[in-house]
């Protein structure tokens, strides 16, 4: 691990993405999500709002004074400038910042770019290696496409929802904008697909990405999709169990703290069983397999209830922890902070804010030994870099943004 540290510390400056523009006219979470893992790794990220108004995700939760902390960390990195794209100066100073980018990212309903004319055959004239994502509630094209979409709705239309929650209960949405953030994962890595492509000369120009929010999340329930089709199963609520193995729940300790336990192997599950007292079980048919495990899993997580009841958080880890066995504690956020793990890999750090002083900010991930990504700068204010885009790279004058400020185009 030292000789990996000290790799850190001859990191190529500016980011493995340095040499990158991306163009972000989305609002809310995914899309603008998938821009912001990009400038986490140098992308030089303009995120283009709304002039007065600004992207809505400013609003999301809580605030400290008129500073919306959400948007600290779902902005950083990025690069804010106002600009109306339904006005016509402010189409041509959109396809104007468009011939210097690699990257468009929007989130607006199909058939909205076009009708500002700035839709993708527009834009691949400007710029034929322009890669534009057009993250949507449901894509492109089909019956649904014309209809708003939020994560919520991929979380309910995918059967996430349909699979979560207690065994009596209703259905579950998470407590964050999970489908969002998924498909700001896949549409980061959507983009760095095309762009290699392009880069690579196997394709030599840009290309358009549809994706639908409820698509990634969809991707990751891969097996109720196959158990389904071949089976004709449908998966219904199991509260924390996995269908596809077992032990795995949540458990209760003497001290009334929680602890999360999988056993989803066959050398786990038998750790497990000698951790609580019972090798005896090891060999008994109800628990000697996998698929035998399932079929008893009521009976099997009543054992390890009783074990725990037993046992404080803290005196349960440490046997666990001899035994081997995968456990954790369920923590909060003040845990998050405190871990001392945490803390050593540096997975929250506070970075400096012109509006707070500091605020602390999840870090960037994975840790790369060359080219390691950093967090330039918290969310900006709305319209912070518009003296820096417009006179500096387009040659306007201050007197240009003033008339452009009356017009309400910036």
């Amino acid at each position: 691990m030292k000789d990996i540290a000290m790799d850190f510390e001859k990191n190529i400056d500016g980011g493995a993405l340095a040499d990158l523009r991306v163009l972000d006219i989305a609002t809310a979470a995914a899309a603008p999500w998938a821009s912001t893992l990009m400038a986490d790794f140098g992308a030089e990220v303009i995120k283009v709002e709304k002039p007065n108004e600004g992207d809505p995700i400013r609003s999301w939760g809580e605030q400290k004074g008129n500073v919306p902390l959400f948007w600290q960390s779902i902005g950083r990195g990025k690069k804010s400038i106002t600009l109306d794209l339904r006005k016509e100066k402010g189409k041509e100073i959109f396809l104007s910042l468009c011939k210097t980018a690699d990257v468009v990212v929007e989130n607006f309903r199909s058939g909205t770019l076009e009708r500002w004319g700035i839709g993708p055959d527009i834009l691949h004239e400007v710029n034929p290696k322009l890669v534009i994502l057009r993250l949507t509630g449901f894509g492109q094209f089909g019956p649904y496409s014309k209809r708003p979409g939020f994560g919520t709705l991929a979380e309910a239309m995918s059967g996430y929802s349909y699979t979560t929650g207690l065994k009596d209960g209703p259905p579950t949405l998470p407590s964050l904008p999970l489908g969002d953030g998924i498909a700001g994962i896949f549409g980061a890595f959507s983009i760095m697909v095309a762009l290699h492509a392009r880069n690579s000369k196997r394709i030599g120009k840009g290309q358009v990405l549809d994706l639908a929010l409820y698509e990634p999340i969809l991707r990751l329930l891969e097996a109720n999709t196959i158990d389904y089709d071949q089976l004709g199963v449908i998966r219904t609520r199991q509260g924390n169990r996995l269908p596809q193995t077992t032990p795995r729940n949540l458990y209760k300790t003497l001290d009334s703290a929680w602890i999360a336990l999988s056993g989803s192997t066959p050398a786990t599950a038998e750790r497990v069983l000698r951790a609580i007292g019972r090798a005896d079980l090891i060999s008994n048919p109800k628990f000697s397999n996998n698929r035998a495990r399932r079929e008893n899993a009521d009976e099997l997580d009543e054992l390890i209830q009783a074990w725990f009841e037993k046992h404080s958080l803290q005196e349960a880890l440490v046997i666990m922890e001899e035994y081997e066995v995968a456990v954790a504690p369920v923590y909060s956020v003040k845990d998050v902070f405190e871990d001392p793990h945490f803390q050593e890999r540096e997975t929250i750090i506070k970075v400096p804010s012109e509006e707070l002083g500091e605020v602390a900010l999840n870090n960037v991930i994975p840790k790369m030994s060359l080219t390691p990504g950093s967090i330039r700068w918290p969310g900006p204010t709305l319209g912070k870099h518009n003296k820096e885009i417009y006179c500096n790279e387009l040659g306007m004058c201050v007197k240009d943004l003033e008339i452009l400020q009356q017009e309400n185009v910036i």
